[in-house]
């Protein structure tokens, strides 16, 4: 038995090896070629846009989408750009199909089929559903025209607001910080008194630090003009030092808002009393009282200040300087509008209360703030009464050089606010920075850039 099935194991065996060794049957049918191995499921592209031309262009946007894919096989990339004015009007939606090469990248450049007007835009950049960038970007600003709605009698009423700060003694209370002053400069918290929130109040008391040269000569002066303050303010307001003997230099304060909003561990001297705001929400303080609205006692305050420089020994007023950022910004415009000394330069950064009809429309506050108290005004009245605090419009009024900027980004102080004072400054020395990716915040070059501008304009 055991050698029937060696010998059928044989036969087996030698069966298959002789099938191994022939050709296969050919019946005329042509063999199946072997499938693409295609992925599972594919990964998704991914897209980026960068920078160009710093966001600025002169009359069609150029807009580079990079989109990259990962997979072995080509992919199509369904672009879409919707483009929309900064007032949130729609203006035109681009769609393009691209295809992307099996794991590799393009670069789409998206623009629009006609020119598009001076001013700033949004652009939403989408591939395959997915978002790929949303910014604003700008067409010629400086040929954006918001043009100014100065009130009949806007001269008349910052006349007036000058004629009863005139009448008003300053005042002026000086005391040394002693940990700061060196043998250069003094450093000083200065008080002051300004107008009155109601004719018939009692005058104001606003603070500053002032830093002091010690050599008994004139030099050069510089005002500060803090931002916009938070209601519960623990922070220490920036202070100058004594390092520096180059500048006499003023840090101000507005009524209400940081020296005159701290606890005294929060700013210098270190004394007992508290400085506390009584103003509310600054904006809204007196909305729609012309003569007792926050923003006219603030200005006065500023013209205060350089009132109370040009009564020390070692301030040439001749050689007069303004910097500011966001609130800051705007008070370098509005007392470079209305001091009785006019000022070489000025630097607004990101300034806040720029062409309010337009600034309204664009993002929501001080928007929201300004309707929620204008009480029985319609929006033409409330825009009048703004008028008379309205960037734009002080700008008018201006022949110092100036160097500005905005962040593109910026969701508080839009660029279209910033441009609009510039673009009606009567100087022809002066020059806009745009940072396109930045928001509401300062440069990091910023202090070199505007004290290079001043330094130039030094006598």
């Amino acid at each position: 038995m055991l050698k029937k099935i060696s010998i059928l194991f044989s036969a087996l065996l030698f069966t298959a090896t002789m099938m191994a060794s022939c050709e296969p049957i050919n019946n005329g049918e042509t063999p199946e070629e072997p499938k693409d191995t295609i992925p599972a499921e594919l990964q998704p592209l991914t897209q980026s846009v960068a920078v160009t031309n710093n966001w600025v262009f002169d009359s069609k946007p150029s807009i580079t989408i990079h989109i990259e894919n990962p997979n072995a096989i080509a992919q199509t990339a369904a672009i879409m750009v919707r483009i929309s004015t900064d007032l949130k009007k729609a203006v035109t939606t681009i769609e393009q199909n691209e295809e992307i090469p099996a794991n590799g990248s393009k670069d789409v450049v998206i623009t629009t089929p006609e020119d598009l007007s001076p001013g700033f835009y949004r652009a939403n950049c989408i591939v395959n559903n997915k978002g790929a960038r949303n910014f604003v970007f700008g067409i010629s600003p400086e040929k954006l025209v918001s043009e100014p709605d100065k009130q009949p009698d806007f001269d008349e009423y910052w006349a007036a607001a000058k004629e009863q700060l005139a009448a008003i003694d300053m005042n002026a209370q000086l005391t040394e910080l002693e940990k700061k002053s060196t043998d250069k400069r003094k450093i000083y918290l200065v008080e002051l008194q300004s107008v009155p929130d109601s004719p018939d109040g009692d005058p104001v008391v606003v603070r500053g630090y002032y830093a002091e040269p010690q050599d008994g000569q004139k030099h050069p002066v510089i005002m500060h003009f803090y931002g916009y303050d938070s209601q519960n303010a623990t922070s220490w307001p920036p202070c100058p030092n004594g390092n520096d003997s180059e500048y006499a230099e003023f840090f101000f304060s507005i009524r209400g808002q940081m020296l005159n909003n701290r606890a005294a561990a929060n700013r210098y001297p270190d004394g007992k009393e508290d400085f506390k705001n009584i103003y509310g929400d600054w904006f809204a303080y007196n909305f729609g009282v012309k003569d007792g609205y926050y923003y006219r006692g603030a200005f006065m305050d500023c013209v205060q200040a350089v009132r109370f420089m040009a009564t020390r020994e070692t301030s040439d007023m001749t050689q007069l300087f303004a910097e500011g950022s966001s609130q800051g910004g705007a008070l370098s415009y509005a007392v470079a509008a209305l001091s009785d000394y006019p000022f070489t330069a000025i630097a607004p950064c990101v300034a806040f209360l720029g062409d309010f009809p337009d600034y309204f429309n664009i993002v929501s506050w001080p928007a929201e703030t300004a309707k929620a108290n204008k009480g029985s005004m319609t929006n033409e009245e409330m825009y009048a009464f703004l008028s008379y605090f309205d960037t734009k419009n002080l700008a008018t009024r201006i022949s110092a050089s100036v160097i500005a900027c905005s962040g593109l980004q910026d969701v508080t102080c839009p660029p279209h606010t910033n441009i609009a004072p510039f673009n009606n400054l009567p100087t022809e020395d002066k020059v806009f920075y745009y940072y396109p990716e930045m928001g509401h915040e300062i440069p990091a070059d910023w202090n070199k850039k505007i004290m290079a501008f001043f330094k130039e304009r030094m006598k």
